[in-house]
This record gives C-alpha cells, structure tokens and sequence, in this order.
C-alpha cells in the first residue's frame, strides 16, 4: 500500500456482520420472493406455495432482527456504529456535501455524502420491506407477530384458532376474512413498491462503491470484510 497512507480502523464487528448478514438475507427474500410472486408461471402447487411463504418468512426473521440490531446498535454504539455518522441530514452535512461536489476531500473514513444518502434509502426501503412483510405474514400464512391476532379477527370459533391455516377456510368467516385481506392490500402494495426501488439502489448502490474506491483509493470494498481503510495521512480522520 502507498506509503502516503497509513491503516485505520473504520467498521467494527458489529457494522461487518449485519452488513454481510443483510446481504444474504435480502438476496435469498429476492429470490423465493419472484418464485412466489411469479407462482402460477413456475407452476407453484398450493403446499409448494405455503413451503415458499414459510421459508420467505423464516428468512425474514433474520433480517428483520438483524435491522433492529443494526437500529439499536446505532444508537448506542461506537465511533461509526451511530447514526450521527452513518446518517446525512445530521449537523454540518450540508458543508459536507458542498466539499463533496468539488472534490475537496481525497478521502473519507466513514461514508462519504453520496454513501450517507444511500445508506438512509436503504434503511428507509429496509424498514418498509420489514414491517409490511411482518403484516402480510400475519394475515396470510397467520405467523407471528401478527399472526394470532388476524387469526382471532376472523375466526368464527375463537376457542378453535388452531383450524385455521393458510388457504384453508375451516373455522373462517367470509366477512371478517375480506376486511383483513381489505386491511393489507397497502402493506402488499408498499411491500411490492419498496422491492421496485430496491432492484433500482441496490445496482446504484454498487456503481457507487466502484466508483468512490477509484476516487479515493481506500479499499473500501475490502474495510468491509476487515474493517481497514487506508487512508491519506495528511487529511483529517
């Protein structure tokens, strides 16, 4: 490495491994998530799709209590684990991002602006893609956290919630049945939009990696699996 440079820790355990977990966990809700939406073109049976749908949930889990790890730790953690450095928006970002345009700084050891902006899309979009698929799992394959209290709302016998199961309409009534599936249609929605930006940040979000690392030189694809930037010696960390 240029002797200019000198090693400096940036991303801690914490930020690498919800980082590469994420990354799993979206890549694997992408994939069974198009099998599902594109079912009937894949010729999915209804046990294949209940199969589909658990499994999209199991998945879910962990990404969601990966994001709400990554939530908590921002605020309570250290250095570039908190928000007031991952985040634009804070105090002085403005300047940053003047700086940033002109080409002021060869350099950064957190995120630069353009990363900062990103990273708030990606965990507004991750956010959204948590909440309403939490909901939707409730109201259609009954699993928690939801999923108990739709099951409940629709059941004709609450003492029997047990015969309620996905696809099935022993124990359902009709009326409460088609106010719940009233009640999702705009988490459905948003869910599905949230997915459309995704396939169009997650591209961007790479270009701009590729091109931040030729700009500033700085390994920062590498800092991810390690958790080292080289950096100038001369500008300030």
């Amino acid at each position: 490495m240029n002797s200019k440079r000198e090693q400096i820790f940036v991303w801690s355990r914490n930020i690498r491994l919800f980082h590469w977990i994420n990354v799993i966990a979206i890549t694997l809700l992408f994939c069974i998530g198009l099998i599902i939406f594109n079912g009937k073109l894949f010729g999915v049976s209804t046990e294949g799709k209940i199969l589909l749908k658990t499994l999209h949930v199991s998945v879910g889990y962990v990404f969601s209590i990966n994001l709400l790890f990554r939530i908590v730790i921002g605020f309570i953690g250290k250095a570039h684990e908190r928000w007031s450095q991952m985040l634009p928006f804070t105090k002085g970002f403005s300047q940053e991002l003047t700086e940033f345009k002109e080409h002021k700084k060869a350099a950064y050891k957190g995120h630069n602006p353009a990363g900062k902006l990103m990273v708030f899309a990606l965990l507004s979009l991750m956010l959204i893609q948590m909440i309403s698929g939490l909901v939707i799992a409730g109201t259609d394959i009954y699993y928690p956290p939801f999923g108990q209290y739709f099951a409940e709302s629709i059941a004709i016998d609450k003492q029997n919630i047990d015969a309620i199961k996905p696809y099935s309409k022993v124990n359902v009534d009709e009326t409460a049945y088609q106010a719940m599936r009233e009640l999702r249609k705009p988490f459905i929605t948003a869910h599905v939009y949230a997915f459309y930006c995704f396939i169009f940040l997650i591209p961007l979000h790479i270009i701009g990696v590729i091109i931040a690392e030729r700009r500033e030189r700085t390994a920062l694809v590498s800092a991810m699996i390690t958790g080292y930037k080289y950096l100038p010696k001369d500008e300030p960390k």
